[in-house]
């Protein structure tokens, strides 16, 4: 089985109990389908599917004798879709996990007066890490509950108990998600990685836990160790930059060897890693600061000074570019931003403790992880440091911020801000194309027992409605028919939230991924694109500005970040002008509201 976890202590257990996922009916999920492409595709494809989903369907066949075997699965586990969507989602991916799956978090830039002051910013940080982690591991963390729609339930505290004991351990055909028993003792430690080289920190010592000035102590000696060039290793984190099935191939090749099944062993059991980065030599800016988040700029920079498949890698350049990189399979973006979040406001609000605590005493030397190569394994790395080249060439990002309007006007209008932002991009991606397509905006299933995401298609026929009235259909219709059309789209995006939240589950093959991050401190989430020919776009709504990470491939030329990122402003300034120009809305129409705050991502939006 992918995954292998035990119960939490007794007496520590949520005082809640919540429901399973359900299933729903096979009708509604083929109806559901039907609808949803109709729009998308021509009328022979449209035909041509509705065929085979007519055929699927019928009675004694093959979609009610699986629907039967979903009932059963649903009354014996906890959760009936969970195993087959973490295997689609990620286990069962072999693409490299920077850009096509691991989502990242960029840290508002820091402003280190010298290299001391990363290490202390790093100590604080690896401090307020640990006291989230004592959160965790007594179940102190207060439950969270769902906002917007459906506000006020409960929801699965699981996804934030699997932030530091789990591991992502690749495999030939398929990876595995190991999770670590909470508190467990062979997880004291943490990797610190600072020139391409990896050191173990034990976070306990005589039996006691480290202090802040003792974690800047041992951070001061890896720094000095990693740079003496005499015992520098090879760049291994590389090998976690490369596709699973070759990562799993050349993992097997490095295990052979006991010195390097030692520090494989180490690492696969740490908390967290820290990255320690020496200055990039980029611009500072939004959109390079989230390059260095999701691939580390390549060999040639900072990318060998990770490993990809820790679920938490914590990220601290001298050059004041921090953030979190997290491996996605263990949990989705609200936690995260809760986990990032908290850690932000730690680092603000509580004082640095460093010369102020008793440190433990004859501190031992920080261990380098050794590594044993050959000329083949030294192959392997030139190989892995090629294809992260090429990924890092591949991708077309643009982080923008629009600062015409935030959330507040938008929310003025009496319309949500979530589902407003999901018909502008709607609108951005027909400008560019002449046509909608699949898209994937994920939305929290958390109310459920292990719940995970699923799926909102805001490409609706009434969001296609509206965009062809703002283009195609622009001058022969009037103000009050595109408002009209506006609402329309907005309200079809409410509903299809508030049907999947309940559960309506339903999987296409998206071009597009759009999710919401919103945050309460000045951070924000990107991602890489789901397909080579499509976008993704987290945005993140603020009062006054709307802030937008776009990425694409530059290997696709149906694809441009910055001609979506000019159609998207485009579009926002007419909605706006529209709204400002149409009378407001009837009392009848429906109210919308922001669905969570604050919420990730990873990447994903998680709607509660």
């Amino acid at each position: 089985m992918p995954i292998v976890e035990r119960e939490p202590p007794k007496g520590r257990r949520e005082s809640y109990v919540l429901p399973k996922v359900p299933v729903p009916p096979l009708k509604q999920t083929l109806d559901m389908y039907l609808t949803s492409i109709k729009h998308l595709v021509k009328e022979e494809q449209y035909q041509k599917t509705k065929s085979i989903v007519e055929k699927f369907g019928e009675p004694g066949g093959t979609g009610e004798l699986l629907q039967e075997k979903l009932l059963e699965k649903s009354i014996n586990t906890h959760n009936w879709v969970y195993d087959y969507w973490l295997d689609d989602m990620y286990l069962n991916q072999r693409l490299a996990l920077p850009v096509n799956s691991n989502p990242a978090m960029v840290f508002p830039k820091q402003d280190f007066r010298d290299h001391k002051d990363s290490l202390k910013f790093a100590a604080h940080l690896i401090t307020g890490v640990l006291e989230y982690k004592k959160h965790i591991d007594t179940r102190a963390l207060p439950v969270d509950f769902s906002r917007g729609q459906l506000a006020g339930t409960p929801l699965c505290m699981k996804q934030y108990y699997r932030l530091f004991n789990t591991y992502r351990l690749p495999g030939l055909k398929r990876d595995t998600l190991v999770i670590h028993e909470t508190g467990s003792t062979e997880q004291e430690h943490i990797i610190v990685a600072c020139k391409n080289q990896f050191f173990v920190m034990d976070l306990v010592v005589k039996e006691k836990t480290l202090k802040e000035m003792d974690i800047l102590s041992q951070l001061e000696k890896m720094v000095k160790m990693a740079e003496n060039t005499e015992e520098r290793q090879p760049p291994f984190g590389l090998l976690t930059s490369d596709g699973r099935t070759e990562w799993a191939q050349t993992r097997d090749v490095l295990i052979k060897d006991s010195v390097n099944r030692e520090s494989l062993a180490v690492i696969e059991k740490c908390l967290c890693v820290v990255c320690l980065d020496d200055p990039s030599g980029m611009e500072v800016g939004d959109t390079s600061r989230a390059l260095l988040m999701l691939h580390g700029g390549g060999h040639e920079k900072m990318g060998a000074n990770r490993w990809y498949d820790k679920p938490m890698q914590f990220v601290v350049g001298e050059d004041g570019v921090c953030g979190t990189v997290c491996e996605h399979s263990p949990f989705e973006g609200i936690v995260l931003v809760a986990c990032t979040e908290y850690l932000m406001k730690f680092m603000t609000g509580s004082p640095s403790k460093i010369g102020r605590a008793t440190s433990v005493s004859e501190l031992p030397a920080p261990r380098r992880l050794l590594w044993k190569t050959t000329p083949h394994i030294q192959g392997l790395l030139k190989a892995s440091a090629e294809r992260l080249q090429r990924l890092v060439r591949d991708l077309d990002m643009d982080v923008h911020k629009f600062e015409v309007y935030g959330k507040e006007f938008i929310k003025k209008q009496k319309m949500s801000p979530d589902a407003y932002i999901q018909v502008s991009l709607q609108l951005a991606f027909y400008r560019c194309n002449g046509r909608l397509v699949s898209t994937y905006e994920s939305a929290s299933i958390r109310r459920f027992h292990e719940g995970r995401v699923d799926n909102i298609r805001s490409a609706t026929p009434e969001t296609l409605a509206f965009v062809k009235a703002m283009t195609d259909e622009k001058t022969s219709l009037s103000d009050s028919e595109k408002i009209k059309r506006l609402w329309d789209a907005i309200n079809a995006q409410t509903n299809s939230t508030i049907a999947v939240i309940t559960v309506c589950k339903l999987r296409m093959n998206p071009l597009l991924k759009y999710t919401c991050v919103p945050t309460t401190v000045e951070m924000f989430c990107c991602y890489g694109p789901v397909v080579p020919n499509g976008y993704g776009c987290c945005y993140n709504p603020q009062a006054d500005h709307l802030l937008f990470s776009v990425t694409s491939f530059h290997g696709s030329t149906e694809t441009s970040s910055a001609v979506f990122i000019k159609a998207l402003d485009e579009g926002l300034v007419e909605m706006r002008d529209l709204c400002k120009t149409s009378n407001k809305p009837q009392s009848n129409k429906i109210r919308c509201r922001r669905s969570h705050s604050p919420s990730v991502l990873c990447g994903s939006l998680d709607r509660a």
